[in-house]
């Protein structure tokens, strides 16, 4: 029996990345996988073909891979995402907080629309999918796992409202920790360093902090 057989996961961000490779190794573990995505629905599918292959390898009766929609920043979406959750597998054990996006441009030159959207998915909407996640964990305990990678602490340079919404979310992590450790809700937050996945793919493999090439230069990066 594999460790996390019957365990119920929703893993924010699914369709690419870091996001992918989670859903797989909790399928791998025998854990059943809601892969939340915003737009990328293709990549959704990818995972989602990848995470029912392998659990039919793990698991002789299989497991209950499902698709959510949904954008993390908006509340409704986040409500709605968790119904459907629920109304497929009737609890849920596990959230993944790994929807993140970021946007490349000299913070003199960032637009409030496009620090206000980074902002929006990786800190309002891991709050928002937390909020709810353990509105249903009270009764029953549950784990909450946020990803912030390096930034919580390491500086980024061109990607300030990235670095500033990774590290809020550091804080919230430990606060959520805190104040719910005595219901049997476990926050931990997991800061990996550089991944070459989709949101990091065009980044220069020089050293980090190396500015743009052309001045004024700005590009986004999502991931889901």
């Amino acid at each position: 029996m594999k460790r996390l057989e019957g365990k119920n996961v929703l893993v924010t961000g699914g369709s690419t990345g870091i996001g992918r490779a989670t859903a797989i190794r909790f399928a791998n573990e025998g854990a059943n996988g809601a892969i939340n995505y915003h737009s990328s629905e293709r990549e959704a599918e990818i995972t989602l073909e990848e995470a029912q292959k392998t659990c039919s390898i793990v698991r002789e009766k299989g497991c209950r891979e499902m698709l959510v929609q949904g954008d993390v920043a908006n509340e409704e979406d986040v409500k709605r995402i968790l119904r459907e959750v629920l109304k497929a597998w009737g609890r849920l054990d596990i959230l993944i907080n790994n929807a993140g996006i970021q946007t490349e441009s000299p913070t003199h030159e960032m637009a409030m629309d496009a620090y206000d959207r980074v902002l929006a998915v990786n800190l309002r909407g891991a709050f928002l999918c937390a909020r709810e996640a353990v509105r249903h964990f009270l009764d029953r305990g549950g784990v909450i796992l946020n990803n912030t990678p390096v930034h919580e602490t390491i500086p980024k340079p061109q990607y300030a409202p990235y670095a500033a919404s990774k590290a809020r979310l550091g804080s919230l992590g430990k606060t959520l920790a805190l104040e719910y450790v005595g219901q049997g809700i476990r926050v931990n937050t997991v800061a990996p360093g550089a991944i070459r996945t989709s949101l990091n793919r065009s980044l220069p493999s020089s050293h980090p902090t190396k500015p743009p090439t052309s001045p004024g230069r700005r590009s986004t990066w999502t991931e889901g």
